[in-house]
Order: C-alpha cells, then structure tokens, then sequence
C-alpha cells in the first residue's frame, strides 16, 4: 500500500514502477475520476523516457507510446461498459497479451460486474504464461490524498 498526499508523488510512484516492469506486463487501474490514474501513468510514462504528451485516451480509447525504453499502450475503458465491446473496439490483446506494456484506467470493465478486490481473479482474466498483471487500486482519502494499493499476478 502506498498513501499519496499530492499528484507529485503519484506521478513519482508510476516513476518507481518503470525499472520493475517488463513487456507483456498490463497494469489494470481501478478507481473513481480524479483519482489519479493518468497521474500514475505519466509518471510511469516517464520512467519509461517517453517524450511524447500522456494524456488520458478517454475518447480514443487508446493511444500508444513507441518512443520509450518499452513500448506502452494507454488505455481507457470508460466509455466501454461491457467486455463485448472492449473486444469489438479491437483492445482484446493489449489486455491478455501485449506486446509492450498495457496500462489500462477502468479496468474493472474487463473484469466484469461482481467482481471484488481481495477476489480471485476471473479464469478469463488470468495472466499467459510470462505476463504479469499488476491490479491497482486507487482510493481517494481526501482533497489531495490517494491509497493506492497493488496486487501482482502471474510470473
């Protein structure tokens, strides 16, 4: 678990991730708006020496990043209510097997209603051989203070 207090320091965590994470990872953000989830993916963005603006793909639903150490595709479900429709806009393989890496705000979209952090994960969401999902959680304790808490799963 890690408490921000200020978008700096959410910004400085999605920095951190950067050396840990590898291609094939995808990381699924969860979290009400304004909870810093794009924050996070600036940052790691950053940590990745991505030049290009990050900004959050909310009405392209994607936008990918090639300049970096790895390549990252960004991510947004908002607008995509049901796992039927993630797989007509074409995004199915950036969630089960990406060729960089995947961050992706509102993933509760691909896992479906009902579904609980602390939960096992659903079969169809399970991580490949190789690949890691690394779930995060991002919970607004106040004006500028976030808990945000992470569970990896996979190799």
């Amino acid at each position: 678990m890690f408490i921000s207090n200020s978008p700096e320091e959410t910004f400085a965590l999605g920095h951190r991730w950067a050396s840990e994470v590898r291609p094939g990872w995808v990381i699924g953000l969860i979290g009400d708006l304004g909870t810093g989830k794009t924050q996070l993916v600036k940052g790691l963005a950053a940590g990745l020496c991505i030049t290009g603006t990050v900004t959050s793909p909310t009405f392209a639903l994607l936008q990918e990043h090639e300049d970096g150490n790895v390549p990252l595709s960004h991510i947004d479900l908002y607008r995509l209510e049901r796992r039927s429709e993630i797989i007509s806009a074409g995004l199915e393989h950036y969630l089960t097997s990406p060729e960089g890496i995947s961050a992706v705000e509102w993933f509760e979209r691909w896992l479906g209603t009902g579904w609980q952090p602390g939960q096992e994960l659903p079969e169809s969401v399970q991580p490949a051989s190789g690949q890691v999902l690394r779930l995060v959680h991002l919970l607004d304790e106040g004006e500028t203070m976030r808990r945000i808490v992470h569970e990896d799963f996979g190799d």
